[in-house]
């Protein structure tokens, strides 16, 4: 039987942060799911349907990679994917308490599925989709820190939006 694991976030956009635990988990599965979800808690700058485009065009080199979306809860997501293992990446010590949270109400949910948490590597540490927006939205370079086909997108949308500043 092919572990499956399932590596869900909002991507909004994906980061080289983001790849770097795609490429890594990648490595560990024999297959990995990248599950695109709106979370409720932000407003994202882009529609679901153009994350999960984007993330398509940015892993195509993985075989093994699949990129999807879902909504609802996570764990009903992991059943229908027969997948055991949630994917989890760690910035920092920081970001360990609410993943710990959700990995143990995901834990109450389904006791049969595992959350896997993995270090991002060090360069990025300080990486997050919220923070390249920022950095964009002040037209500050946001080269190295996501795929390079997204750059222009990035900046085309937070035009549309009049979120430049």
């Amino acid at each position: 039987m092919a572990k499956i694991a399932v590596y869900p976030g909002s991507f909004d956009p994906v980061t080289n942060g983001h790849l770097d635990i795609i490429e890594r988990s990648n490595n560990i599965f024999d297959k990995v799911i990248v599950a695109v979800f709106n979370n409720h808690t932000k407003k994202p700058l882009f529609e679901m349907e153009e994350r999960v485009k984007m993330l398509k065009q940015a892993v195509k080199e993985y075989d093994s990679v699949e990129v999807d979306c879902f909504t609802g809860l996570l764990t009903t997501y992991l059943k229908q994917k027969e997948a055991k293992v949630i994917v989890r990446g760690l910035r920092a010590v920081s970001d360990f308490e609410s993943e710990f949270q959700m990995a143990s109400m995901n834990k109450k949910l389904a006791s049969d599925i595992e959350t896997i948490f993995m270090m991002t590597s060090t360069e990025y540490a300080y990486l997050s989709s919220s923070i390249v927006k920022e950095v964009a939205s002040f037209e500050g370079c946001v080269r190295d820190l996501i795929p390079e086909f997204i750059i222009d997108r990035l900046f085309d949308r937070l035009r549309e939006r009049d979120l430049l500043i």
